[in-house]
């Protein structure tokens, strides 16, 4: 921990932060944790990865523990080496998995962002990040056929596929067709039903949706959305990557 280094390029700052909320959480103390762990939510440092051990140890009686480790653990991609990082803490992130799906048994008021933290501690980087609630959310994906970009809509105003005109709106419209319950498949499936099993049915069925077939507008070929999203969103792992993907999210 010590050899860490924060946002701000410190060494010694966040041990401090940590033994004060561990004694008595503090706002102060948690803004600066924040501030040098993970800035903004979005903007990671190495000490943020050495933090999640004592951050997973407060998560139990510390919201701000849970949310701050998953944030933590939505920038490991943006990180030159997170995954690296990460290696060695899979027990700790497993952990921090099963407190967040805990959490999400209680039916919080922040249930979306708790279940993007379940995501992120599933090593679902990228859907951890984009997922939304699915009252107007768009998703910008490349038909694998023709290669034009494709705006996807889910929420409110419909779920379709589109052709997006900076002063016509989405135009060429197509209906989207949600993947069936039974053909579901992971991460799909167990997002579906985490989502079913809390009475988040609004959730549910937008991830069938996200999970789902759209049609290109321009040349009339069906694709699936989730893969289309991730080719355009996760970058390949390597092959010494392969291992600490498949032990951080526990999926096949």
């Amino acid at each position: 921990m010590t050899q860490a280094v924060d946002a701000h390029g410190a060494t010694e700052r966040v041990p401090v932060l940590l033994e004060q909320v561990e004694r008595a959480e503090t706002t102060e103390a948690w803004d600066e944790l924040w501030d040098r762990l993970c800035l903004h939510g979005e903007t990671v440092s190495s000490a943020g990865f050495a933090a999640l051990p004592r951050l997973a140890t407060l998560a139990p009686r510390s919201d701000q523990a849970l949310e701050l480790a998953g944030a933590i653990m939505r920038c490991v991609l943006q990180y030159h080496d997170g995954e690296a990082l990460i290696e060695e803490c899979a027990d700790v992130i497993a952990t921090l998995r099963e407190l967040a799906d805990q959490r999400l048994r209680t039916r919080p008021s922040d249930y979306h962002r708790v279940f993007c933290d379940l995501l992120a501690f599933a090593g679902q980087y990228h859907w951890s990040a984009a997922l939304g609630d699915f009252t107007d959310d768009f998703y910008t994906v490349c038909c694998p056929h023709c290669d034009v970009e494709v705006t996807i809509g889910i929420g409110d105003y419909g779920h379709y596929s589109a052709i997006r005109d900076w002063d016509l709106g989405d135009v060429e419209q197509r209906v989207l067709r949600p993947a069936p319950t039974e053909e579901l498949l992971d991460p799909g499936r167990w997002m579906h039903a985490t989502a079913v099993r809390d009475g988040e049915l609004r959730l549910a069925e937008g991830i069938r949706h996200l999970f789902g077939r759209a049609e290109c507008p321009r040349c009339a070929s069906m694709f699936g959305i989730a893969e289309a999203y991730t080719v355009a969103n996760l970058p390949p792992a390597s092959e010494a990557q392969l291992p600490v993907r498949a032990a951080v999210s526990g999926l096949p």
